[in-house]
């Protein structure tokens, strides 16, 4: 299979797109005032070629910000793309379109994969699909775009999960998750007084989050929200660990980018040492392939501005396209099969 990646800094869809020959799929990555129109515009330019899209910087061996890029696959490629809508309340109402999907598309734990794009509610969301792949043990990579809206094959919907499932007739694939960060000191919390719809954390071991916070990193109110690039909380899951980042102060409380339940034990992590941590994912990478002919991956927005801080970035993508074709999102949460992730990177790797 080929990995196509193209792109325009101020937004030109035909010049992303030039040199995009029949494509399988065709994943759109675009900025909030260009969105809808690129979606139609990439629907008359790819008739009947099956396609994703969502809001959000893109990659490759550089950054799209405020532009548009495109990543497709062909040659040796079958895909479909479709959606499952109301996500915030019940998706499960919608999933006959995916198991009558992964039965056409007849996809194996060897050959196939789930690449999403979300609008929310991702717990929900991924529990929803993964009941579906699991049965095949299909792995599952995505990610949460911005401003609330996704595509699916020329017609864009809010409140909704898109996916498409692309088996490579060539080889196999395999996913993987990356975290840069390890256990700090041996703190445990208690959360309570949380709120699920508002991903709250009112308290940590009976004291305001905040407060707990602070005091532990001799941080103000102001630095709390760069301070978690450095800093988040994690959750242990089994033999993982679900990276949990603040999003915002909320009173003497914390609101996350995940949700956290009342009795959920959390940790506190800090960053280890990011650029061997990376050396050492790509080497697992080239260990597993010796062939590889794609790297799809999603970066979280906190990734991407803890890399830009600290002059890795640039960096960062070069290694990565070490690797071969090498292109990507960078989301505002990160999926990898059932998980839904904060400050992580996960990608899916094609032979």
């Amino acid at each position: 299979m080929k990995q196509f990646f193209g792109k325009s800094q101020n937004g030109n869809l035909k010049e992303a797109v030039r040199g995009l020959e029949r494509p399988s799929l065709i994943m759109l990555m675009s900025n909030s005032e260009q969105f809808e129109s690129h979606v139609q515009e990439l629907e008359a330019l790819y008739p009947q070629v099956p396609s994703i899209g969502c809001i959000g910087m893109s990659y490759d061996t550089g950054v799209v910000e405020k532009g548009v890029g495109v990543a497709a696959f062909s040659n040796g490629v079958s895909a479909t793309a479709n959606v499952l809508e109301h996500v915030s309340a019940m998706p499960v109402k919608y999933i006959e379109r995916l198991e009558a999907d992964v039965k056409k598309i007849n996809g194996s734990q060897k050959d196939t994969v789930c690449i999403d794009f979300c609008t929310g509610n991702d717990a929900c969301a991924l529990t929803t699909i993964y009941s579906v792949l699991k049965r095949r043990n299909i792995s599952l990579v995505g990610g949460t775009g911005d401003a609330g809206k996704v595509s699916v094959n020329g017609k864009v919907y809010e409140d909704a999960v898109v996916y498409a499932l692309v088996k490579n007739q060539g080889g196999k694939v395999k996913a993987y998750k990356e975290n840069i960060y390890r256990q700090m000191g041996d703190y445990r919390f208690i959360a309570s007084k949380t709120d699920r719809s508002k991903y709250i954390i009112g308290e940590l071991n009976g004291k305001p989050a905040k407060n707990v916070y602070q005091d532990i990193l001799h941080v103000t109110e102001k630095e709390i929200l760069t301070q978690t690039f450095k800093n988040p909380f994690g959750k242990i899951n089994g033999d993982d660990t679900c990276i949990i980042s603040i999003k915002e102060v909320n009173g003497n409380a914390l609101a996350c980018f995940r949700q956290v339940n009342d009795s959920d034990v959390l940790i506190m992590l800090e960053l280890a040492d990011y650029k061997e941590t990376v050396k050492n994912t790509i080497q697992q990478i080239k260990n597993d392939f010796p062939k590889i002919s794609a790297v799809f991956s999603v970066n979280c927005l906190f990734r991407y501005l803890l890399f830009n801080e600290n002059h890795y970035m640039q960096e960062y993508l070069r290694e990565m396209s070490a690797l071969g074709s090498h292109a990507g999102l960078v989301g505002y949460g990160e999926h990898y099969n059932n998980r839904f992730v904060n400050q992580s990177m996960t990608c899916v790797v094609f032979e």
